[in-house]
């Protein structure tokens, strides 16, 4: 009898040695003349343990890591194939303390399922989503989306439901689903897990949308360092068009919807929705200005509905389990959960799906382990290179739109970066606005001029004396206003968050004598 074993082909995973795993596995199992299925899966998000290899036992899934090349000879000679004991063995999967406490809604599938697998993915409830939605009304479709409480879960955190409805009651031949799939925000990383790890979610969400606002055709706009997950996405494309849930007779509704992905131009700036609309019809990555809505007039002039990755993979079981099932989850304004990517200086860095409302303390220190140097959490950035530098001693604010907007902050994407306390502030401040100096796409001057001008403001404050600081630092403050009040998008805008925070926070930092540049 074939026992069956679990190694992942997620992107992370594979830079730690997985497909070295899987060939060992495969080779030792050959010369014992056992036979074993090894399934590509996508990872589980525990990343300090990749590769993360799993058994199918009769107790269920076994997990052993971090699994090397090195380590497969032990692990046969310990029959792991029937979930012997090892020095790896880290004991049921699904009772990992680490996974356990979770509440994984989006990621319910993640590592349970072989990607590139609709059969596999039909047996793990999917595309009960769609089904649901085959049976109602487009404003029905959107009522529920707008009753679960989502909100856009890529950075500006606008009510999704709200959104597909302004599409909905827009009046044109011919309307567009786009996901914006070009994750570029330092320290995020789940929509790449989504992408490679269960991307029919993704397809099923987008098509749900289509039906809920009337559009016939999607695209996924990917970020072209996703190599893996372009595979993963037009392999799953091709499985759900075969088995008809694309194409011009979605399940024999006689609804329709096409789907296809496009690669990013491996720009920052594309990832803001209107200069994604702009590469997506071949031109260069501007800004647009606003309005007309995408919503109204986005894609080739056409109603168009942008949401990121996670907004569209949650909605199926929304659809599936029913608004209040999802708006169950969450607190105040804030409802469901929202996958969070931990990374920077933690010990245990993964991606945590958990309801709004832990705090930052709890996620850093009970999911990451406290910092990887073993010294004490200085400064967390929540939201990518343009969220604010949250000081250790707001570690206790939950998470939640509004309790971080009233501490300055964003939640942004989810991504949370952890620096003890030798990391230089100064230095960081100027990256961010170095940051925005690259990647702007040059259309207004706040973010064009302002960005390179607080560059060199900030290298003056460190490098001058006291009267020249306190002069460079009221110019740096006006400069940061004038971009948050004067440029057209959220990158000049919010550039001034990750500055005036250090300013704020870590003063000190900024006193020094002595020269500093960018990490």
């Amino acid at each position: 009898m074939s026992i069956t074993v679990y190694v992942p082909r997620d992107a992370s995973a594979l830079s730690l040695g997985a497909d070295a795993v899987a060939k060992a596995i495969q080779a030792e199992a050959s010369s014992r003349h056992l036979d074993v299925n090894i399934v590509r899966n996508g990872s589980r998000g525990l990343y300090w343990l990749e590769p993360l290899v799993e058994v199918e036992t009769p107790a269920g899934r076994m997990a052993y890591g971090p699994v090397q090349p090195t380590d497969v000879l032990g692990l046969f000679d310990a029959d792991f194939l029937h979930g012997g004991d090892d020095v790896l063995k880290l004991g049921p999967t699904e009772e990992i303390a680490w996974l356990k406490s979770q509440q994984r809604l989006t990621f319910a599938r993640m590592g349970l399922v072989d990607p590139r697998s609709l059969d596999d993915y039909l047996a793990h409830d999917g595309y009960r989503g769609l089904t649901a939605a085959l049976e109602m009304e487009p404003a029905a479709i959107v009522q529920a989306v707008i009753d679960s409480g989502l909100r856009g879960r890529g950075g500006a955190a606008f009510p999704t439901g709200i959104k597909w409805k302004t599409c909905l009651d827009a009046a044109a031949e011919r309307k567009y689903i786009v996901c914006n799939a070009d994750e570029g925000d330092s320290g995020t990383f789940s929509d790449r897990m989504i992408m490679e790890g269960d991307p029919f979610v993704l397809i099923e969400g987008m098509t749900i949308a289509g039906l809920a606002v009337g559009a016939t055709h999607g695209y996924i706009y990917l970020r072209i360092e996703y190599p893996h997950a372009q595979r993963a996405l037009e392999a799953a494309i091709e499985a759900a068009k075969a088995r008809g849930y694309l194409g011009d007779d979605i399940c024999g509704s006689g609804k329709v919807f096409h789907l296809e992905v496009r690669m990013a131009a491996g720009a920052y700036i594309c990832g803001e929705e209107t200069s994604l609309l702009e590469s997506l019809e071949g031109k260069r990555g501007q800004v647009r200005f606003k309005p007309p809505l995408p919503a109204i007039q986005g894609l080739f002039g056409k109603p168009t509905v942008i949401n990121n990755v996670i907004s569209l993979a949650t909605v199926p079981i929304i659809l599936d389990r029913g608004a209040a099932f999802y708006r169950d989850f969450g607190l105040g304004k804030s409802r469901g959960t929202l996958p969070l990517q931990l990374a920077g200086n933690v010990k245990r860095p993964g991606l945590v799906e958990r309801a709004f409302g832990l705090t930052l303390r709890e996620l850093i220190e009970e999911y990451g382990g406290g910092t990887a140097s073993g010294r004490p959490v200085r400064a967390v950035q929540v939201g990518g290179p343009l969220g604010a530098y949250i000081p250790a001693s707001k570690l206790d604010t939950p998470v939640d739109y509004e309790a971080f907007a009233a501490i300055g902050g964003m939640l942004g994407h989810g991504g949370v970066v952890v620096f003890d306390d030798t990391v230089d502030m100064a230095a960081q401040a100027r990256f961010a606005m170095e940051f925005c100096a690259i990647e702007s796409c040059g259309k207004c001057t706040p973010c064009r001029i302002g960005s390179t001008r607080g560059v060199e403001v900030i290298d003056r404050i460190v490098a001058g004396d006291r009267a020249e600081k306190a002069r460079n630092e009221v110019l740096l403050r006006d400069l940061c206003r004038t971009m948050v009040d004067g440029s057209l998008c959220a990158l000049g805008g919010m550039a001034p968050f990750p500055v005036l925070s250090a300013l704020d926070h870590f003063h000190e930092d900024f006193e020094g004598a002595r020269q500093r540049t960018a990490p």
